[in-house]
């Protein structure tokens, strides 16, 4: 097939690579030309402008941060929109508002054209290994043609519903993730301040009721105190914030999510948003030693 990939970074790499070595024709565009060169090199070709790259491509990925950057890759003077062909489709697995996602599928149906919104989870790791999750909200036909494509990049693939539900999904996966963080966080931190070994309270957590696998990786890494990125923590500020402005727009109060959203803003305010969130884990003992 004939495709195109924008957001080259620590997710969006990995992936467009495994498209490329399934002898996909790969279109590439990015605001750094060091980061297309990688793809130029396995065999990928580089555009000038994400509009340029559309008409090169039946279906565009795109994997990037912000709402307002999808928006301007998709409708922006130089977008998607001016390049894709009728029937063509634009697949965005960036974490972003549902209701960016449903106006920006409502613009590319005015011309023709499908979307998907399929965020992810697994982070890099899952990206390289080809396992992540992906989570879709648009039509079933779109799903059809690009499920092949999918079933390059991860290994579980749920159809959620219509426009923008992936996104929903996405918001739920983060707000229970998180939350499990930010709780192993103040377990360790509890075992700690009664003078108890916090590696040998993990030990005991994994074997009983509370083992999870965000335990398992991030209470590993507290106990290691290994807070090298893994996924950025500034990322699940940014989704915290989607999922609690949505939350605001629909009157649907998310109190333990809300607490977690403020444990978040302390990192951020710390300076530590580009670590891993295991560092959740010094925001709980901060709050401690406070106390």
């Amino acid at each position: 097939m004939k495709l195109g990939f924008i957001g080259l970074g620590a997710m969006g790499r990995p992936m467009a690579e495994h498209l490329l070595r399934a002898g996909h024709e790969l279109a590439v565009w990015g605001r750094r030309p060091q980061s297309m060169a990688p793809l130029v090199e396995a065999g990928a070709v580089a555009y000038a402008s994400p509009a340029e790259l559309a008409q090169q491509a039946e279906i565009v990925f795109t994997m990037v941060t912000a709402g307002e950057d999808v928006a301007r890759l998709a409708l922006g003077q130089d977008g998607l929109i001016h390049g894709l062909a009728a029937g063509a489709i634009h697949v965005d697995m960036s974490t972003i508002a549902p209701e960016t996602s449903r106006d920006i599928a409502v613009r590319l149906a005015g011309k023709g054209m499908g979307m998907l919104d399929a965020p992810v989870s697994g982070g890099p790791v899952g990206a390289q290994n080809a396992t992540l999750s992906i989570m879709v909200g648009g039509s079933a036909a779109d799903l059809d043609r690009v499920r092949p494509l999918f079933e390059l990049l991860g290994k579980t693939i749920v159809h959620v519903g219509g426009q923008g539900a992936g996104q929903v999904a996405k918001a739920c996966n983060q707000m229970v993730m998180v939350a499990a963080i930010a709780a192993s966080a103040e377990a360790l931190c509890l075992a700690a301040a009664e003078g108890v070994d916090p590696a040998r309270v993990h030990a005991a957590l994994a074997a009983g009721s509370a083992a999870s696998r965000v335990l398992d990786v991030f209470g590993a890494r507290m106990v290691k105190r290994d807070f090298a990125a893994g996924v950025e923590a500034r990322l699940h500020h940014k989704d915290f914030g989607i999922l609690l402005d949505e939350a605001h727009r629909l009157g649907c109060p998310l109190p333990i999510a809300a607490q977690v959203g403020q444990q978040l803003n302390a990192l951020m305010g710390m300076g530590w948003g580009r670590m891993d969130a295991a560092v959740l884990l010094r925001v709980a003992e901060a709050s401690c030693r406070r106390n």
